[in-house]
């Protein structure tokens, strides 16, 4: 794929310039935006022309930008064609991310290089925070179950698990909160045992 300007308008071509096409984000996998912000560039570009001057610089360097956009966004190779210049460069697109492994995704991004992951501090906390899940769980069952009846505790205990599991999972890729949130979570299974048992 080829971007070059034609008549003040972006155009992507195939190899060697055959089929080229208006930039146009119906048409092609691109968003609008960069499809403005290219038939931008090719009217500036045309209206500075081939002159030596800084702006033509400038032009090409904006072009060499929105190349590695369309690079990137389509995921292809593009050549681009330096209005100013007349070279063409080829564009490859940027390599993919490598998937992450089930660990990271299910607990959250790696902390950042060069700092050690604060295991006594971090496990420090998620035991604290289970402990105060598995009391206020239990106290709650405990006490619906003794002045109700033991279905409602078990209802209870249902409906606070679904509210709090939510927040829970989107806490587990913050930095630091995400040793609360892996607390709570193992509080809440821990306190489920709990509550069965209280309730039958």
């Amino acid at each position: 794929m080829e971007l070059r300007i034609r008549e003040g308008r972006a155009v992507l071509a195939g190899p060697g310039g055959e089929s080229a096409r208006e930039v146009d984000p119906h048409s092609l996998a691109i968003g609008s935006d960069l499809a403005q912000a290219l038939h931008e560039w090719a009217r500036v570009a045309s209206a500075v022309g081939s002159s030596g001057t800084e702006a033509a610089s400038v032009v090409s360097q904006r072009g060499r930008q929105l190349a590695q956009r369309v690079a990137a966004t389509m995921g292809t190779s593009v050549r681009f064609v330096d209005p100013v210049s007349g070279d063409g460069v080829i564009i490859d697109p940027p390599a993919p991310v490598p998937r992450n492994e089930l660990a990271r995704r299910l607990f959250g991004t790696p902390d950042p290089p060069g700092e050690p992951t604060p295991w006594l501090t971090g496990l420090t906390v998620s035991a604290f925070v289970a402990a105060v899940v598995v009391v206020a769980m239990l106290a709650l069952a405990n006490t619906l179950a003794r002045e109700t009846n033991g279905w409602l505790a078990l209802l209870a205990a249902a409906v606070v698990t679904a509210g709090i599991t939510p927040s829970l999972w989107l806490a587990r890729r913050v930095p630091i909160v995400r040793w609360a949130s892996f607390g709570a979570a193992a509080g809440i299974v821990i306190a489920w045992i709990g509550v069965l048992i209280v309730v039958f």
